[in-house]
């Protein structure tokens, strides 16, 4: 019958399938089932455990602690586990961003190199073209100025 409480000379031990609660009287279970003293019992413990049916899950303030700690802990795995993939996204970038750049720099040295070959063959042309021109003024300045290894070899020949 439900709601009796059970006689205060029957043990814990007499009860079937009570285990770690054996040797606690009834009266002393009865009351820290009344009143809600689960910490001693753990989360075992239901009105229904007595029945021998299914026990009821009490969750204790430890167990909240334990779920919420489960759910941090989960939730940070996977904040990890985007900030990998974020730094692994950026390194790739970075990456081809920096190859890029290297291609780019060698093709502006070649396009360096270039330029200086064909301004020293300007020179050239016009220290070979000088002594046949007519027009000579002071204010334009004369090339001369320059180092050029390639008129100076032209004119040893």
């Amino acid at each position: 019958m439900p709601g009796r409480i059970p006689d205060p000379s029957v043990t814990a031990g007499s009860l079937p399938s009570l285990g770690p609660l054996a040797g606690i009287s009834a009266t002393t279970l009865t009351d820290k089932l009344r009143f809600g003293d689960f910490q001693e019992f753990g989360t075992m413990l239901s009105p229904l455990h007595f029945l021998g049916k299914r026990p009821l899950v009490i969750k204790t303030e430890r167990d909240e602690e334990v779920d919420r700690r489960k759910r941090r802990r989960e939730k940070n795995k996977v904040a990890a586990a985007r900030c990998r993939n974020k730094k692994k996204e950026r390194t790739d970038y970075l990456q081809k961003e920096s190859e890029r750049l290297e291609m780019l720099n060698s093709g502006l040295k070649a396009q360096i190199e270039e330029l200086k070959l064909e301004r020293q063959q300007l020179i050239l042309m016009l220290n070979r073209h000088r002594p046949t021109c007519i027009v000579r003024t002071d204010s334009i300045k004369s090339p001369e100025v320059e180092a050029n290894p390639l008129l100076q070899q032209l004119e040893a020949k």
